[in-house]
């Protein structure tokens, strides 16, 4: 099972499509069958408001999308200014007219010209109905909207509470059904979080076993019952989610109820597994025939899950879905670079899976099926397998499916069971998103059968004959991870939610044979300050005069490498790549061990510097070539990008591979040479970046390294020969620099590319979803020990939500883990150096009473607490301070761009963080805030190269920005040549032309 979910999509189906294929006979009866349950089905679709309401508005409209985003944010606003300003945002540009009395439901007809005259409301001044309700006190709209809101969330939500959801299921629309309860929340993200779901489950178990008769049963997600379910926590969470599960099976199993384990996300799989088999094997469950989990057929590893829970030796209910998290897992294999995807990248692909596990779990041993489904074609092929047998059972999802199963229930005999949500109004909104998105995709058959354009013979078409007509072949508009760049190939990464990987990575750091001394939080040996490699000099001379040499050899060197062909050097920087990849585990050593940087961290480091080599790479190719340029018949002009001289590069010790390479690369393909100083901290991983870069064959004279402190890199900028700098460090450093390069009236002008740090703030309004803010703010602050230039240094929230914020944010705080680097465990390591430490300390002791929450720390090391401190005003902030120091203050509604105009006047501009689901906000963020790289909810921090160009503005730097399309021409000379064709005698070309046809 280890390697499967990164195999090939073809070589995991064709095994499963020999499983999932029916005979002529057979298919003959599914389609037969499926007709009448497809008749079923389109039947109940026309009978509910809200089915004819979601025909009506589908995701792929403009007035679909705009419904679920007003569902998903406006329950959790409780500020009504902003609630209004999401209604406006949303109703006001959708075109609800349009679909005016085009339902076959009076109430849905009735709810779109609500919609209209709501438009008319947000979007129509003046108008003489926004005149009357505005004199009525205006909680029209806004009340209407909650109230619809409300009813649509209980269409997919069972109950408030698992009493009012046992309830409800004695409705005479669920005879004959039974639910599986499962307590509303997608993940804790705090201790708190998880110890009060664990409670609603425990008292969720003891409510349904009052009744047992019923056949109710619950599900649990295992995410939900701690905080930090990763596989880096393994040694801590696996033991404490299993006796957490085993708790809640045993009361289960006292109670004569089952219990279900959800589902995850593919790369917690393993981890799963790990829980569900250990709470499987407990002697005291020997016996109780009501455990259970669930499958998503959307794995490629489904079908071994299959035959792994009916190795358990016990009897195991297992749950086959197709998958609830396919775009979140698509995207994380992308962002992280991996061999393949860990699941199908075609719908009827999951379709074929789910079959082929479907019929291995109708003949196990020690499974009782579940059959979670809303597709005809599905449930007929599994009647025709199973044949007269009923020891299986069907699922659905309340408030989907509805006429699917009622007959075969109430007529033949057959269990179904409802998953059923339980959980308050403001609890389902991530769930209620997840639905409609399933209800409204295109690949989805609820979503099909709305459609008239299709026929029931398409709908019924064969997926393994779908399949095999491709060869089983990707998605084409999916790519693989490697070419999702396109011209440029995207770096490698590691599967670090492998735990066997993760361990060998970090076995492999801690055994690299590298030149350094000292333990965490300890300094490098000392090496050399002019080398090619990092071998000691022991005849070292004065600094200055060992930066003139390395000048000297690298001005010498400069008219042979600018005249090697762009072709060449963009080759070499490509092998370049190539050879960072294939000494990765080293480089990571290096950044683990010199930088401090956590394993994660590292990995990001090599893969961002081979991102930068393939980039520029490809940008040289087109940027350098000469260019032909219009004019008059008898002349050429063209125009050239020429390689300037000699550059000096100084890189600083946070990014001590990736922008140490970046900036070399870009010089060194744009025809210069180079003269690269790390950072005094970070001397080892550049010297054997240099060696990596002599190798892939770039000139040992075309890019010499200088080690050094403040006096090296004084020396180097103040050379006349050097032609160009390329800086990234403090502002004031970058000033000194920019005041040495104009002292010299002799010395030519020459570009300085500088990038500095910034008070980096977040903004979050009152429609933002508290989760994500809190999982984003933890990253962007403390990730790296807050040493990162794009680090979140001001959190900006809204009044009415800050505390609800805060609260989650200290407990979010609890669960970092202060540490060790190489330690798989750790999420913040220690600062650079001693000077940094007292820098930081003394600051934080200073604001102490300002704390909102603090972490414990080792008691040896240059760890600084992550520290939350809260601000009077955001005004108070006027600094940066690069460590794990995140600053907190508040804004009142309708502020936006009084309070963005606020962070701009503090003259950084480096990134910007914006979370609201109000599009009109994040307008206006883009037309106002004055940084190089604004984030609209997401993390502020880990741009890509060639995705998300990063440099600053104003005190944060000058651009052009590293990793985009303008950066290689400011290491360039422009020349334009200009030639008199006719010289010779005549415009040979002009009087050759032939007559054309008048």
């Amino acid at each position: 099972m280890a390697n499967l979910h990164r195999m090939a999509e073809p070589d995991v189906l064709k095994p499963l499509l020999e499983r999932a294929g029916l005979t002529p006979d057979s298919r003959a009866r599914v389609l037969d069958h499926s007709a009448g349950l497809i008749a079923d089905l389109r039947a109940a679709q026309n009978k509910g408001w809200v089915n004819q309401f979601l025909q009506e508005y589908r995701l792929n409209s403009s007035e679909g999308v705009a419904l679920l985003s007003l569902a998903e944010a406006f329950l959790r606003v409780p500020d009504p200014e902003t609630a209004d300003l999401l209604i406006a945002d949303k109703l006001g540009d959708a075109d609800w007219r349009n679909h005016a009395g085009k339902s076959n439901s009076a109430l849905v007809n009735s709810a779109t010209w609500g919609l209209v005259v709501g438009r008319v409301l947000v979007r129509e001044e003046g108008n003489a109905l926004q005149r009357l309700i505005s004199r009525a006190g205006e909680p029209f709209v806004r009340q209407a909207v909650g109230a619809a809101m409300k009813m649509m969330g209980e269409v997919f939500v069972m109950g408030r509470t698992i009493e009012e959801a046992m309830k409800r299921m004695r409705r005479p629309e669920n005879k004959g059904f039974t639910a599986s309860f499962d307590m509303l929340g997608e993940a804790a993200r705090t201790k708190a979080d998880a110890e009060r779901y664990f409670a609603a489950y425990f008292d969720a178990i003891r409510a349904v076993g009052r009744d047992p008769k019923a056949g109710h049963s619950i599900s649990v997600k295992l995410s939900a019952l701690h905080a930090r379910y990763e596989v880096a926590q393994w040694d801590s969470c696996v033991p404490e989610l299993s006796d957490m599960l085993a708790q809640l099976a045993s009361e289960a199993a006292a109670q004569n109820i089952a219990l279900t384990v959800d589902a995850e996300e593919s790369e917690r799989l393993e981890m799963s597994l790990e829980i569900i088999g250990a709470v499987a094997r407990r002697p005291e469950l020997r016996g109780w025939d009501g455990y259970g989990m669930a499958v998503q057929s959307y794995g490629k590893r489904a079908r071994s899950v299959i035959g792994w829970a009916d190795g358990l030796g016990r009897p195991m209910n297992v749950r086959l879905v197709k998958g609830a998290y396919w775009d979140s897992e698509i995207k994380r294999t992308q962002v992280e670079g991996l061999a393949d995807y860990p699941l199908f990248t075609r719908k009827a692909a999951t379709d074929v899976s789910y079959l082929a596990c479907a019929r291995d779990m109708l003949e196990a041993t020690n499974i009782r099926p579940a059959f979670a489904s809303h597709n005809a074609l599905t449930v007929a092929t599994i009647l025709e397998w199973a044949g007269n047998s009923r020891d299986f059972e069907f699922q659905r999802l309340h408030g989907m499916g509805e006429g699917l199963y009622e007959r075969l229930v109430r007529e033949h005999g057959h269990h179904c069971r409802i998953y059923a949500p339980v959980g308050g109004h403001r609890d389902l909104l991530a769930y209620l998103v997840r639905r409609l998105l399933e209800n409204g995709a295109n690949s989805s058959f609820v979503h099909q059968l709305a459609d008239a354009g299709l026929s029931d013979a398409e709908l019924m078409a064969d997926p393994v004959e779908k399949i095999a007509g491709v060869g089983g072949t990707r998605h084409p508009s999916i790519p693989l991870p490697k070419d999702l760049m396109g011209a440029w190939g995207n770096s490698e990464g590691i599967d670090l939610a492998e735990r066997e990987v993760l361990r060998e990575v970090a076995r492999a750091i801690a055994a690299a044979p590298l030149p350094l001394a000292g333990g965490v939080g300890g300094g490098p040996v000392s090496t050399p300050l002019l080398a090619a490699t990092p071998t000691p000099n022991p005849s070292r001379k004065r600094e200055g005069d060992e930066v003139a040499q390395a000048i000297a050899r690298a001005h010498a060197a400069f008219p042979a490498w600018s005249a090697t062909p762009v072709e060449t050097r963009a080759a070499i920087l490509e092998r370049y790549a190539d050879l960072l990849e294939a000494n990765r585990t080293e480089l990571m050593a290096y950044a683990v061990r010199e930088a401090f940087k956590t394993i994660p961290d590292a990995l990001g480091e090599i893969r961002e510097a081979a991102d930068f080599c393939r980039y520029y790479a490809v940008q040289a190719r087109g940027i350098l070539a000469p260019r032909i340029l219009p004019g008059p018949t008898g002349e050429r002009n063209e125009l050239r990008m020429m390689g300037r001289g000699v550059w000096a590069t100084i890189a600083p010790w946070n990014f001590p591979l990736a922008i140490f390479t970046g900036q070399n690369a870009a010089a060194l393909v744009a025809g210069n040479t180079g003269v690269a100083k790390p950072a005094p901290q970070t001397p080892g991983i550049a010297a054997r970046a240099v060696e990596l870069a002599h190798e892939a064959g770039v000139p040992r004279d075309a890019l010499v390294l200088v080690t050094g402190g403040a006096e090296a890199g004084a020396a180097l900028t103040g050379d006349p020969r050097i032609a160009g700098v390329a800086f990234t460090g403090s502002t004031a450093t970058a000033k000194a620099i920019a005041r040495s390069l104009l002292e010299d009236d002799n010395r030519p002008i020459v570009p300085l590319i500088a990038e500095t740090g910034g008070i980096n703030a977040m903004i979050v309004d009152s429609t933002a979803l508290p989760e994500q803010v809190v999982a984003d703010v933890i990253a962007s602050a403390f990730r790296s020990a807050g040493q990162r230039c794009s680090a979140l240094r001001l959190l900006i929230v809204q009044e009415e939500v800050a505390e609800t914020i805060l609260t989650m944010l200290r407990g979010a705080m609890e669960l970092l883990v202060v540490g060790d680097p190489g330690d798989p465990r750790t999420d913040v390591g220690p600062v650079i150096d001693d000077a940094a430490y007292d820098r930081l300390m003394a600051y934080r002791e200073s604001v102490k009473g300002r704390w909102i929450k603090t972490v414990l720390v080792p008691a040896t090391g240059r760890f600084v607490p992550p520290t939350a401190i809260r601000l009077d005003d955001l005004d108070d902030l006027q600094q940066e301070w690069f460590g794990p120091l995140l600053h907190v203050a508040t804004w009142r509604a309708g502020e936006l761009t009084a309070t963005i105009e606020r962070v701009n006047a503090k003259r950084f501009g480096l990134t910007m963080g914006l979370h609201s689901r109000i599009a009109r906000s994040a307008e206006i963020a883009e037309t106002t805030a004055k940084v190089g790289n604004l984030y609209i909810n997401r993390s502020m921090i880990g741009a890509v190269v060639g995705s998300q160009p990063f440099g600053g503005e104003g005190l944060s730097g000058t651009g052009p920005k590293a990793g985009g399309p303008n950066y290689l021409p400011r290491f360039c000379v422009e020349r334009a040549v200009s030639v008199d064709t006719t010289s010779a005698g005549g415009n040979a070309s002009l009087l050759s032309l032939e007559e054309g046809a008048g």
